[in-house]
């Protein structure tokens, strides 16, 4: 192994430690918080947040000097080892907590591409480790100052082009959360002019960003915060639009919107669907997302619906287009009050759309001899004779005949509708489709297509695979 190689290696290794350590010393309380998220007791996380970054600028002195480089790449290797193993075991565990790796210039969850980067540094401070086997000592500095002009300005053109690669990804990084924080100053100054009376332009449109409306979504392939993958028809199969959101990790706003996110899905679980993509870049690229926090509406059958919405205000006002029927939802529009109708049950008594005891009302569009309603009635009539005291009341509007709706052995009201005025009346040009109205007799939500998203509005699941509604995927 040539010795310049050991001592170029060496060289960027200490730049590597030092650069970590510079960055843990300078943002501590991000240290102490990185160190308690890999499970340290709270006892020595300060302590072991000052010693930890000690150890890597001794490390990286160590690697500069050719009696000490060996020593250098060995306590390299140990500190990657320590850092690996904590990082395997909680992933083992399903937690991914956030890699407070260069402090402020870089902060990430960790996972297995922040292993995967150990490995590449462990391999290089081995090589700095067999270099120095039985080779002369050569310090870094001495080695420098032996070399000729043209290999000097080698030397420099490739240190020059590392540099401007790790300059270039840390002022990305910066910018991306720069442009993060900014966007959510602005959505606070707006609010506070709002607030003094000032017009601030409500009806600004969004700025159209991102891929055109009308095109397929990209299918991208991403993992759960528990390594679960998911695929663009997971997050659809409720059979619902979907509000696509992305974040990154350290991102201020991002994690502002968090919480409003989960509001957003309690206030709206039975019109759209929700997930949050954090730290993905392919996602990213494939959705041509350049800021964060950013979102986008996806139809229910793939579509994109919306141009990308950056920050939390244009968000909301996409989330306020989709509810107003704007987007992609479908079926009349939310709070507005449900068509009257002379609606006769099976032995041609008078029905009321709203509950008179105020409960939510599940309408469902029905036809017996439908495929895709006998496929899900069993499901049902299952959730039919177990609702709880907070389910919706169901009422069946069928397009059959008498004998054939009976013959379906729903407990609850079946109303005919055989020449589907009723369906409509409300939209629906299928079935099985549904919609809620509340004890008001208002739309509660939109109308939903397919047994899966039937079965959802109905409240017999939270969402695909058993999840939260809101999927944080990485």
């Amino acid at each position: 192994m040539p010795v310049a190689l050991g001592i170029v290696l060496g060289v960027l290794l200490a730049v590597v430690f030092s650069a970590a350590a510079l960055g843990k010393l300078t943002d501590l309380d991000g240290t102490r918080d990185g160190l308690a998220g890999f499970g340290l007791p709270t006892t020595v996380v300060a302590p072991v947040a000052l010693t930890l970054p000690a150890a890597e600028l001794a490390v990286a002195v160590l690697l500069l000097f050719g009696a000490t480089r060996a020593a250098g790449a060995a306590g390299a290797l140990g500190l990657l080892a320590i850092f690996s193993v904590a990082i395997i075991a909680n992933l083992a565990r399903g937690r991914t907590p956030d890699c407070h790796c260069f402090g402020r210039l870089h902060s990430a969850p960790a996972g297995w591409g922040t292993v995967a980067r150990n490995v590449a540094l462990a391999a290089c401070a081995t090589a700095v480790l067999a270099a120095g086997t039985g080779a002369p000592r050569t310090d870094a500095f001495a080695w420098v100052g032996k070399l000729g002009l043209p290999q000097l300005l080698t030397l420099a053109a490739v240190l020059g082009a590392i540099g401007l690669v790790g300059a270039g990804g840390a002022a990305f990084l910066l910018l991306m959360r720069s442009q993060g924080r900014l966007l959510m100053e602005v959505d606070s100054l707006r609010r506070s002019l709002e607030v003094a009376g000032i017009d601030v332009d409500p009806e600004q449109t969004l700025v159209e960003l991102g891929r055109d409306p009308g095109t397929p979504a990209p299918d991208v392939a991403v993992k759960t915060a528990t390594g679960q993958r998911l695929s663009l028809a997971d997050l659809l199969e409720p059979g619902l639009p979907l509000l696509l959101t992305f974040t990154s990790p350290g991102c201020g706003p991002c994690a502002a919107l968090l919480p409003v996110l989960s509001r957003w899905q309690e206030e709206h679980a039975g019109a759209l669907s929700f997930a949050t993509v954090s730290a993905d870049s392919a996602a990213y690229d494939a959705y041509q997302v350049t800021g964060t926090p950013s979102g986008v509406l996806i139809s229910a059958d793939g579509q994109i619906a919306s141009y990308l919405a950056e920050g939390a205000e244009a968000m909301e006002q996409l989330l306020e287009g989709a509810l107003r029927g704007d987007g992609d939802t479908q079926g009349l529009r939310i709070g507005t009050p449900a068509p009257s109708l002379d609606l006769r049950d099976l032995d041609e008594r008078a029905v009321a759309l709203a509950d008179p005891a105020g409960r939510d009302t599940l309408i469902l569009f029905w036809n017996p001899g439908c495929g895709y309603c006998n496929a899900m009635r069993s499901d049902l009539l299952a959730w039919e004779g177990n609702t709880g005291p907070d389910a919706p009341r169901l009422l069946v509007v069928s397009s059959g005949d008498p004998e054939q709706s009976r013959a379906d052995g729903f407990r609850s009201v079946v109303a005919l509708d055989t020449d589907y005025a009723v369906g409509e009346a409300f939209g629906a040009a299928g079935t099985p489709m549904a919609v809620l109205i509340d004890g008001d007799g208002r739309i509660a939500s939109g109308l939903v297509t397919g047994a899966a998203a039937v079965l959802t509005l109905a409240g017999t699941r939270r969402g695909a695979h058993g999840e939260s509604p809101i999927k944080v995927i990485r």
